[in-house]
């Protein structure tokens, strides 16, 4: 059935003649042979019937993916190719309709395409006074990255109609060259006011090179207090990593004298604690003393108590020798950490009793303690770390100083309470093999 509705379509459109398979004339196009009789007539026929049925397909299929497109001004040589195609292609079928249907695809397209070069021509005068307002520009890193973003949406910005193309892109490219022109030179004046800011500042660092080792004491510390006020005055800015370099070696001269200008000081002022170095030491004795006898000689609330009055009298002794001074405070703080580590302890267990109601054994109040100090210490090494990231994240700029003295001084303490909280779980440890035994 469907081979005899092909055939009446073939009879329709072509004919046979000389055993020739010939195509009606359409249009303008005359009659041509499309191929030859192979085994009947009819088989024939339905044959080219068949290959007109395979070319509709092929422009039915591209008139759906134009239907689809955004950009249906990629199809036109499509459709132009196709309609060459009408006047060549063997097979017998009613081209005349194809013709005028791709016809129409192609006005369409041209439409689209004349609409798309308006709306491309609105666009790109619309990037034009963009870079034109930017191109006047100082804010150099705002206005370039606005530039570069500028430069790439007109790239991808579809073509306008050919007579405006040069006209627009001339406008367009002045804008941009002018601002990257003008960027360009700032940068050249910049470098030359920090290559005369360099040379001003290696100058200042060299003077102060030269007296760093002087004994004349007085006239040296007014003379680098003026190169540092000069140092501040000079005009320009030079890159991060330069200008600390250079800090650095200007700060090196300065801290060099004024170090020695220091342990001089101190010297003298030794020379007169000395008398008192031996007196003090022996008060600090006792005091450590007194603290490592607080948990055996008091309650754990009196121990604190007087842990507290024992610092504060720390505090009113004098100055010891340099070379005892750390041993004996690291000895008396101990002594207060364990304490005041005790009492920590002890409050905890308190109310963890009274939260759960329940009193211990011996034992297990031994082995509850021990491993509450263990939690203890884990919190301990996890502020521990966080303390020590930090420290190593800072930079050596005299600005971060102090906080770095902070940091060390806290690292220090969690350090110490660590090994305070280890000794008593070492205490306790004991106590329990001694149970066991």
């Amino acid at each position: 059935m469907e081979n005899n509705n092909l055939l009446e379509e073939a009879k329709k459109y072509g004919f046979i003649q000389d055993q020739q398979v010939w195509l009606k004339p359409f249009m303008n196009y005359p009659a041509r042979q499309v191929g030859e009789v192979k085994e009947t007539e009819d088989d024939s026929l339905v044959y080219f019937a068949k290959r007109f049925e395979m070319f509709r397909d092929k422009v039915n299929s591209l008139l759906d993916r134009i239907a689809t497109s955004e950009n249906k001004g990629s199809f036109l040589m499509k459709v132009l190719h196709m309609k060459e195609q009408v006047g060549s292609y063997d097979a017998l079928g009613d081209f005349e309709e194809i013709y005028h249907t791709l016809s129409k695809s192609e006005e369409e397209i041209n439409e689209t395409i004349k609409q798309n070069r308006e709306k491309n021509l609105s666009i790109k005068i619309g990037l034009i006074q963009e870079a034109e307002a930017h191109s006047e520009s100082i804010d150099w890193k705002e206005a370039t990255e606005k530039l570069k973003d500028l430069r790439t949406t007109w790239i991808k910005t579809g073509p306008v109609e050919k007579e405006l193309t040069d006209e627009i892109e001339e406008r367009f490219r002045n804008a941009v060259e002018n601002f990257f022109e003008r960027k360009k030179n700032f940068f050249e004046d910049k470098k030359r006011m920090q290559n005369r800011a360099y040379e001003r500042y290696r100058e200042l660092i060299n003077q102060s090179y030269a007296i760093m080792n002087s004994e004349e004491w007085e006239e040296t510390t007014a003379k680098l207090k003026q190169l540092q006020n000069q140092w501040k005055e000079v005009d320009g800015t030079l890159p991060r990593k330069t200008m600390t370099n250079l800090w650095n070696s200007f700060r090196k001269a300065h801290n060099h004298f004024f170090e020695r200008l220091k342990r001089k000081i101190q010297k003298e002022k030794n020379a007169s604690r000395e008398q008192f170095y031996e007196q003090n030491y022996e008060s600090k004795q006792a005091l450590a003393s007194q603290a490592e006898q607080l948990l055996q000689e008091y309650s754990l609330g009196e121990a604190v108590k007087r842990a507290k009055e024992l610092q504060a009298e720390w505090k009113k002794v004098g100055p010891v020798s340099p070379e005892v001074s750390d041993a004996v405070w690291e000895r008396f703080i101990k002594a207060c950490d364990r304490v005041f580590e005790m009492s920590s302890l002890e409050h905890y267990i308190r109310k963890r009793q009274q939260a759960s109601n329940e009193t211990f054994s011996e034992t297990d109040g031994l082995q509850a303690r021990i491993n509450a100090l263990k939690d203890f210490i884990k919190s301990d090494r996890n502020e521990l770390e966080v303390l020590e990231t930090n420290l190593g994240k800072l930079n050596d700029s005299p600005s971060n100083d102090t906080f770095r003295n902070m940091l060390k001084g806290k690292i220090r303490n969690f350090n110490r309470k660590i090994g305070t909280k280890t000794a008593l779980i070492e205490m306790f440890q004991s106590q329990l093999s001694a149970i066991s035994r």
